[in-house]
């Protein structure tokens, strides 16, 4: 068939080399941009999906959980990690639990709108604000926790 609207490739990179993976992953991205060609891709390896797919679509037990763009699938709602100079006092500052990941990165749930008013009360506070992050999971994780794990019911 030539120049098909739709490709369906199932698991395409099984087998493949770390080579032959990139070659496949690239012409993939090649005929779904040039071609402007829809391709469907049936896989288990959710790491090599995560590089280049744009939307996913998760199944449990033959129903669909949820179809989406990867990144909203990934998303962890109202989740931002906050690397400081260190944490001292830093629930005193805030006025809020926090969850320490470790000496100098902490786990806040806030919304987006609050992100602002949290680096300036750390900045007033002569706290050394070296990243903030809105938190997401890898593909992997997305599915597992969209599917409570592999259980077939």
């Amino acid at each position: 068939m030539h120049k098909p609207n739709l490709l369906v490739l199932d698991e395409p990179t099984n087998g493949l080399d770390p080579e032959g993976i990139k070659e496949l992953r690239d012409l993939i991205k090649e005929l779904a941009k040039k071609e402007r060609m829809a391709i469907l891709i049936s896989s288990h390896n959710l790491a090599e999906l995560e590089s280049f797919c744009n939307k996913v679509t998760i199944i449990k037990n033959g129903k669909v959980v949820e179809t989406s763009d990867i990144n909203k699938v990934k998303k962890v709602e109202q989740s931002y990690i906050i690397e400081l100079d260190n944490l001292e006092k830093i629930e005193d500052i805030l006025k809020m639990n926090v969850e320490k990941i470790d000496d100098k990165k902490f786990r806040v749930h806030i919304k987006k709108e609050e992100a602002p008013r949290i680096v300036k009360e750390l900045v007033e506070n002569n706290k050394k604000v070296y990243t903030v992050m809105e938190e997401t999971l890898t593909l992997e994780d997305a599915f597992l926790k969209k599917t409570g794990g592999n259980v077939i019911e």
